[in-house]
């Protein structure tokens, strides 16, 4: 399934994706089935009995529930997350980018929920900052609570998959070692179009990436790049942290970042960042100025 977070007459729902006759709907779960949680985080607190009611109610959805894409406002799958934990030089062609030796742990850091935001709302470029760079990322959401969790029970606790831009100021994030502030200004979290479920990604360690700006290929990579895998993440992270149904993290960004570029290019107000991944969709969000 495709599930994602939308808002229809000014009411935030729980829905599904689904092609009818060839054209782009969004199922209103909670409409077929009013036991379906409403919210995501609730509906994977839950998981496996909210998927069972939601493969039901997406395979004969009542008439009412049927709604067109572009007739709702799809908002970020998981709009407040617990924890956004993301992972730095994680792809061997951005750490070559980046002239610095592979990692011997993963280098992780943490973003908050302000950042988040879903498609087609705009990165606004802080007032304060000219070097605002773009990364895309395969993000994995946790789908139940996991604390020492094995490698190889890993992909027991992944609930499923998102598009996600991890937005940073560069000047921001290397002025001091540690890279917070400049990752967490508002908006730098764009999330979606939807949180696809791990059933319909049977290999998330080969999945093409790429980032445009406009209509430019800035990023062209394959998740067979990562350093650490996604079973090795979850597993490092869950020795330290406990994670909790609904927690995004984000494996690290391929080469073609702006700030790895001769000479360096920056997002600008006016420009449309998009964030591809082959079974995942594609993000879209527009950039303006913070004034605007």
């Amino acid at each position: 399934m495709k599930l994602v977070t939308f808002t229809a007459n000014q009411v935030s729902k729980i829905g599904a994706l689904k092609k009818i006759d060839g054209r782009d709907f969004v199922i209103d779960l909670t409409a077929v089935e009013p036991s379906i949680p409403a919210q995501m985080v609730d509906f994977l607190m839950n998981e496996d009995r909210s998927r069972e009611k939601a493969e039901a109610a997406l395979a004969i959805p009542t008439e009412e529930a049927i709604m067109p894409l572009d007739e709702v406002r799809l908002e970020a799958p998981i709009p407040q997350p617990g924890k956004i934990l993301c992972v730095g030089l994680n792809f061997r062609d951005h750490a070559l980018e980046s002239g610095l030796e592979l990692p011997e742990f993963p280098t992780i850091f943490a973003k908050y929920s302000n950042v988040v935001i879903g498609p087609n709302d705009p990165i606004v470029i802080p007032k304060v900052t000219h070097q605002v760079d773009w990364e895309g990322e395969l993000g994995f959401v946790i789908g139940k609570k996991a604390k020492h969790v094995a490698v190889d029970e890993s992909m027991d606790y992944i609930a499923g998959y998102v598009v996600f831009n991890d937005v940073s100021a560069r000047d921001y994030q290397l002025r001091v070692s540690q890279w917070t502030i400049g990752k967490s200004f508002d908006t730098f979290g764009p999330m979606g179009p939807s949180l696809v479920t791990k059933d319909e990604v049977p290999d998330p360690s080969n999945l093409k990436i790429r980032t445009l700006i406009d209509d430019e290929v800035m990023q062209d990579s394959n998740s067979k790049e990562l350093i650490f895998n996604i079973p090795e993440l979850l597993s490092f992270i869950s020795s330290v942290i406990t994670l909790e149904p609904g927690d995004l993290i984000s494996t690290g960004t391929p080469s073609g970042v702006g700030f790895g570029l001769k000479p360096k290019r920056y997002l600008k107000p006016g420009q449309m960042v998009r964030v591809e991944i082959e079974k995942l969709g594609a993000l879209m969000n527009p950039v303006v100025a913070e004034d605007s």
